[in-house]
């Protein structure tokens, strides 16, 4: 089963001053997203609608995609292995055929909302997110996001 998730929040996780995606799902799903410092950019010069003088990587994927008639159909994070996740570029070609593509999840979501398509989780992603250890002494994940707000999630600063 896939759930139907939007980027949520982009904030830095206190513990390790990592960034950090929250997708949520329309019936309240949360799954926080360990991202890297680029593909976080990347995902809040989207969010925030910054104008940049030069394209991002995924900017410049976006442009060779419409130059060859690709577009991205949805994104799914489908797995979870060892802390990893995973997940899949659906791609539509101008004959109707489809092609699945292997990316990280932060590359993933930030070509989603580039191309506006539709992000989706599977649900056994989210179930097994909950269930994550965390390091000897930190909250877990879901304890992480008990504890703060609806306003602890500022808007990414650049």
């Amino acid at each position: 089963m896939l759930i139907e998730m939007k980027v949520d929040s982009l904030t830095v996780d206190p513990f390790t001053n990592m960034p950090l995606v929250i997708l949520r799902g329309s019936e309240g799903q949360k799954l926080p997203l360990w991202v890297g410092m680029q593909e976080a950019s990347a995902i809040a010069a989207e969010l925030e609608s910054i104008p940049l003088d030069r394209p991002m990587t995924h900017d410049l994927l976006k442009t060779i995609l419409g130059l060859v008639a690709v577009t991205v159909d949805h994104v799914e994070v489908h797995d979870l292995r060892g802390g990893t996740f995973f997940a899949t570029l659906f791609l539509q070609k101008s004959d109707g055929s489809k092609v699945a593509v292997d990316a990280r999840p932060s590359d993933a979501i930030a070509l989603a909302l580039r191309t506006r398509a539709p992000i989706f989780v599977a649900k056994k992603v989210v179930d097994k997110a909950r269930k994550l250890d965390a390091p000897l002494g930190a909250p877990s994940p879901k304890e992480v996001l008990a504890q703060l707000s609806e306003t602890a999630f500022g808007k990414w600063k650049m």
